[in-house]
């Protein structure tokens, strides 16, 4: 979005919701919040507390990791959780000046892309899930999946930040729109993803049921597999799953909405359907981190990039 309100601006995507070049232009007490980039003031104790939650978070992300050694796991956690920091706190600084540009970009891109790299842990954990089951259950290898869905939520990644990107320089509301379906496509890429990601569950779990000796018959997997902890994360893990796909679809619902739209100017929305789910999912993959599951045996339920195929042996 521009910094300047231009006759264009004026009749942009939310009629008078325009920017302006510094906080020295517009306050609360100068302006109205019809002026500002939302239509109600982000509340400093709501999204402080957030902030605090994922700061949190992150330090026990970053000891856990450290102990376990679950180090690609522990660095996508890591780059979700400091977006969404970063992102509330862009959120903080709008409660004091809800006019200026740098805190709204802060907040738009980094909440929205955060979840993508949530994501990514999530993957390497089913990859190492399936490994610690059996591949032979599996219709692809664990490597397999690991690298085209980390693919796809690269394009994901790029479809938002771009959006974003777009939205902070365009000068007129059709280029603004522009930003906002790039966005709204890296945010369906992401939904599409999830879903196919527990269609891709549904069907390694039927293929398990019952099979007893056929499950992995390595001795540091059977050990895994009898652990109450496990069984946890494995819920925890569907958890988040689910609760990172309500987030993106109430995301592109906002979205689509436009800047002048009622779920866009509702706090209570955000943070219940955004906030609240990324918070959960988040506490879930700490809570319940994949190092305490796997008791020590992460490493040993790795998987092999260099495995040959992506197909698995189909039962």
């Amino acid at each position: 979005m521009s910094l300047y309100t231009t006759p264009g601006l004026l009749i942009r995507d939310h009629p008078y919701n325009y920017t302006v070049n510094s906080s020295e232009e517009c306050t609360l007490s100068t302006c109205s919040l019809l002026q500002a980039q939302y239509t109600y003031d982000p509340s400093l104790t709501g999204n402080a507390f957030v902030a605090s939650f994922f700061s949190i978070l992150l330090l026990l992300q970053l000891i856990l990791g450290s102990y376990y050694r679950t180090i690609g796991f522990t660095i996508a956690m890591s780059c979700g959780l400091i977006l969404e920091i970063i992102g509330y706190i862009g959120r903080v600084q709008m409660h004091f000046n809800p006019f200026i540009q740098q805190p709204f970009m802060m907040q738009l891109i980094c909440v929205t892309i955060a979840p993508v790299f949530f994501t990514a842990a999530i993957y390497l954990c089913l990859s190492r899930i399936i490994v610690v089951y059996g591949t032979h259950l599996s219709l692809l290898l664990p490597g397999a999946i690991a690298i085209s869905f980390m693919v796809s939520d690269f394009f994901s990644l790029l479809l938002q930040a771009g959006g974003g990107a777009v939205v902070e320089i365009a000068n007129d509301v059709a280029t603004e729109r522009i930003g906002i379906h790039l966005t709204v496509a890296g945010l369906g890429l992401q939904v599409a993803s999830l879903g196919l990601l527990l269609l891709g569950c549904a069907d390694f779990v039927r293929r398990c049921r019952g099979m007893g000796k056929a499950l992995s018959s390595v001795e540091a997997h059977q050990k895994i597999r009898r652990k109450g902890l496990f069984r946890s994360f494995l819920g925890g893990l569907l958890f988040a799953t689910l609760a990172i796909l309500t987030r993106s679809t109430y995301r592109i619902f906002e979205l689509q909405g436009g800047f002048h739209g009622k779920l866009w100017n509702s706090e209570v929305d955000f943070m219940v359907f955004d906030g609240t789910m990324v918070a959960l999912a988040s506490l879930c993959l700490t809570v319940l981190h994949p190092g305490m599951a796997f008791h020590g045996y992460w490493d040993a339920a790795n998987f092999k990039l260099k495995n040959k195929g992506f197909c698995g042996r189909g039962v």
